[in-house]
């Protein structure tokens, strides 16, 4: 099978944070076993869904005191509709080559870039003799608070001195990525309206009005480069009068993405302690939270502010529930961080809602003297790539590894911005070869 091909059968395997990687990590193993590397499976289940990281190393090399980590995420985030998908014939995991570029759910991000890798490890097959061994990892869960990372941290799977973390770069070196905090928050209908809500469901007759708010979708560390439907849907709910009973709100995939679609039902009715003006005020506290973004600028960073996005709104039977994501560039501290949860938290308490934290990674800056970043700046020049450092507004694994002490830097084909998490998720075919030559002078550089 030729790589394309291989390509083709990486992007036909969904998944998703819905369906779990163990079938992926099951196929990649036997291509990584098929190019002359040995292999280990880490299983776990993980809220019901079989996972697997995945660990390969030249053959017989063992584990080392030190090695190379070339790694990469091997889940995709979820497609969203696939009448979207109008590139693959609305079916997002059926991958299309057009003028040299294969679209697909998980070309850029980043199911294609392992693939890379293993092309250029396997270029070195037999080789018995490193000074920095080279492992090659897939990991699961980067969608989801990047658990299969954690995983292989935790139990000490890996000996990594140096990392090539895979991200969608346009075939540039970051050196530096904000982290995030994930929230949620839930706010409880009054005793009142959910009566009112549940006898509306059951009468004969009812009458509602409906509104569905359309945006566009990009990745939740870019929002700038999108449109929340979201945040449409609640500046209307701010116009609306008084005595209106939320029958159903809804938008949005998840808190890694700007939503592209939300959707509003209400009943004009006088019912106390109504949820609307709860949800406008947890509107207002984000706005408010936003303004204050503005202090704290990072002119490394493209946006250069912390930024802020509602992924998700879902209407439960007792409750509304908010769940979205905050980006943090280096210069915020940890106290700035949990001065502004603070506010939000007591925001809630005092709307009678609840707020916590789900998840929250750490900034993460390589200098740029280090070995690791000079080295690559290196042998991109001598392809004729982009030799300077740049930055990312996204949060990757990164984040985890360099707090191990590891020396970390991203790189991958593909661009991010009004790319991935969008229905034109593509990479150019060129690109993939090209990240497999950087790839293998790397390993020469620093492995032989």
């Amino acid at each position: 099978m030729d790589f394309v091909e291989t390509c083709r059968r990486f992007i036909a395997i969904d998944s998703t944070p819905s369906c779990g990687s163990r079938e992926i990590a099951s196929v990649a193993a036997a291509l990584c076993r098929d190019r002359g590397l040995d292999v280990e499976l880490q299983d776990e289940v993980h809220d019901g869904l079989d996972q697997a990281n995945l660990i390969a190393r030249p053959r017989g090399v063992g584990r080392p005191a030190a090695e190379f980590m070339l790694q990469n995420h091997l889940d995709t985030a979820d497609p969203g509709p696939f009448q979207m998908w109008a590139q693959n014939g609305q079916n997002p995991f059926d991958a299309t080559i057009i003028d040299g570029k294969i679209h697909g759910l998980g070309t850029a991000s980043t199911k294609l870039d392992f693939l890379c890798k293993l092309e250029a490890m396997a270029s070195f097959a037999g080789r018995s003799s490193w000074t920095l061994p080279p492992v090659l990892v897939g990991t699961y869960g980067e969608e989801t608070g990047m658990t299969g990372a954690l995983k292989l941290i935790r139990k000490n799977k890996i000996s990594a001195k140096m990392a090539l973390i895979g991200e969608p770069t346009d075939l540039r070196l970051v050196s530096a990525a904000k982290g995030f905090a994930n929230v949620e928050i839930r706010l409880p209908f009054s005793e009142e309206e959910n009566r009112y809500r549940r006898e509306h469901d059951l009468r004969e007759s009812t009458s509602t009005q409906s509104r569905i708010f359309r945006g566009k979708a990009v990745h939740s560390s870019v929002p700038h480069l999108g449109d929340s439907a979201i945040v449409k849907m609640l500046d209307s709910l701010t116009q609306l009068p008084d005595g209106v009973v939320v029958m159903e709100i809804d938008g949005g995939l998840s808190t890694t993405t700007v939503p592209a679609h939300a959707f509003l039902e209400i009943e004009v009715a006088n019912v106390r302690d109504p949820i609307a003006p709860k949800i406008r005020r947890i509107h207002e506290a984000v706005r408010e939270l936003e303004r204050e973004f503005q202090a704290y600028k990072d002119p490394d960073f493209l946006p250069d502010t912390p930024t802020l996005n509602i992924g998700l709104i879902r209407t439960e039977e007792e409750h509304v529930q908010f769940s979205g994501s905050c980006r943090l560039p280096p210069l915020i501290t940890q106290e700035t961080y949990e001065k502004w949860m603070e506010n939000l938290r007591r925001v809630c308490a005092d709307l009678g809602g609840y707020f916590r934290v789900t998840d929250y990674k750490k900034p993460f800056r390589t200098p740029a003297q280090s070995i690791l970043v000079k080295g690559c700046l290196d042998e991109l020049r001598a392809l004729g790539l982009p030799d300077r450092v740049t930055t990312q507004a996204s949060t990757n694994e990164a984040s985890l590894f360099s707090r191990t002490g590891v020396d970390c830097a991203c790189f991958g084909p593909g661009s991010r911005e009004n790319n991935i998490h969008t229905p034109d998720e593509h990479v150019r075919l060129e690109d993939l070869h090209r990240a497999t030559e950087f790839y293998r002078r790397v390993i020469e550089r620093f492995c032989l």
